[in-house]
């Protein structure tokens, strides 16, 4: 009965956006990293990773259009 896994800890939508958020500008913790790691499922982490770099792209390509005259 001593061979049970340990309870693996929740991690909100909240959590996945900072953990991307820190992992795109390499700040991330290895406490952080190692949760990250042990979630069942990345498909959650992809899906923000996506998010995350398609309104960078945006954001850049509005900031440049800004910029420049027409």
């Amino acid at each position: 009965m001593e061979n049970e896994k340990p309870q693996q800890e929740k991690v909100g939508l909240l959590d996945v956006v900072k953990s991307v958020f820190a992992a795109m500008f390499g700040v991330q913790s290895d406490k952080n990293r190692q949760r990250d790691f042990q979630q069942s499922s990345m498909v959650p982490y992809i899906i923000v990773g996506f998010v995350f770099v398609a309104v960078f792209v945006l954001g850049l390509m509005g900031l440049v259009s800004l910029v420049t005259p027409d």
